[in-house]
């Protein structure tokens, strides 16, 4: 969970923003007391903080990681400073609990990439068809929504439809069927991807420069890490406010457009043919894509060892642990 969603879910919840009497639907957008040139709406989260009464498993769940946040003493962070600084000071600031970024830990795993490059590795499929698109010269938006939501049939034959008549190459990573003779019709321009995949392998290729995604937390740093602007369409939990902070805040991505305005509304296959277009070869497509390299070549950075913030941070919280360990240790 970002440092900016963690904030602005407290800041609202404090100010209780989302019990406004005057607000006339869960779409009309509320100024942040607290960080007043964000704005969000009710439905930018999910019902446990609009209802006046939460209950259930989702409540529970919220409590006990509440309950566990409470008494630990810090709260470790899988983000960089240089990400969200304005954020983290915030969050430190008004908590006891301090934030330490020592991420992203998406790119711990880098030397790992490097030494599979090797005869022994045979290269997946869609790796495979990555590279011939390489060859091309062309370039690929690679989609997936992760593995919680439930997309309905009508939205998925959207989404196929989109996909198909935007004309873009495209790998998408789906569990269910596609009928209706999809992959056929799109042979050669776009793969379905059924299997496990490394998103990390297919976002560092060369020949992928959009991500159409959930904005799931993980997703989004992977994608800046690797330098790639997102086509943000969240459905649950706190991605709506990280596709506030992806496109708004940081400005390293685009929005779908829905049918109604609503962030959680329907998109027709005309909306995702615009978006899709306008990320891939669009003026503000290009905008976002050298925003997100300059994200990137932080994130890198930041994992420098040695000299990185993340590496630092890391190596003072170790020091910490020891240095309370041996003070226990002494008093026992």
């Amino acid at each position: 969970m970002s440092n900016y969603s963690s904030c602005i879910s407290k800041a609202v919840a404090e100010d209780k923003l989302l019990f406004r009497s005057e607000l006339s639907n869960d779409d009309e957008l509320i100024t942040v007391t607290q960080f007043p040139w964000i704005k969000v709406t009710r439905n930018d989260f999910e019902s446990i903080h609009t209802d006046a009464e939460p209950k259930g498993p989702h409540f529970e769940f919220i409590t006990k990681v509440l309950t566990a946040l409470l008494k630990s003493y810090v709260y470790i962070s899988n983000s960089f400073y240089e990400l969200e600084s304005l954020f983290v000071d915030y969050w430190n600031n008004h908590n006891r609990q301090k934030s330490w970024c020592v991420g992203p830990l998406c790119l711990a795993k880098k030397v790992q990439r490097t030494e599979r490059d090797e005869p022994f590795y045979e290269k997946p499929t869609w790796i495979q068809w990555l590279d011939q698109k390489l060859n091309e010269g062309s370039t690929v938006l690679y989609v997936a929504f992760g593995s919680q939501a439930e997309i309905s049939q009508e939205q998925l034959k959207e989404i196929a439809d989109g996909l198909e008549e935007s004309e873009v190459n495209f790998l998408w990573v789906i569990r269910k069927k596609l009928g209706d003779g999809f992959q056929g019709r799109v042979k050669g321009r776009g793969i379905i991807v059924r299997d496990w995949v490394d998103q990390m392998e297919i976002l560092m290729h060369k020949s992928v420069t959009g991500f159409l995604s959930h904005c799931g937390w993980n997703s989004v740093l992977e994608s800046l890490c690797a330098g790639v602007p997102i086509l943000a369409w969240p459905m649950i939990a706190e991605q709506h406010l990280n596709a506030r902070m992806v496109v708004e805040e940081i400005k390293v991505g685009l929005r779908v457009e829905t049918c109604n305005g609503s962030v959680r509304g329907f998109v027709k296959k005309e909306a995702l043919i615009k978006m899709v277009k306008e990320l891939m070869e669009g003026e503000n497509g290009t905008v976002v894509s050298e925003k997100v390299k300059e994200v990137s070549d932080m994130a890198n950075k930041a994992m420098e060892e040695g000299t990185g913030s993340s590496w630092r941070k890391l190596d003072k919280l170790i020091e910490e642990f020891c240095i309370r360990k041996e003070k226990k240790m002494s008093i026992e």
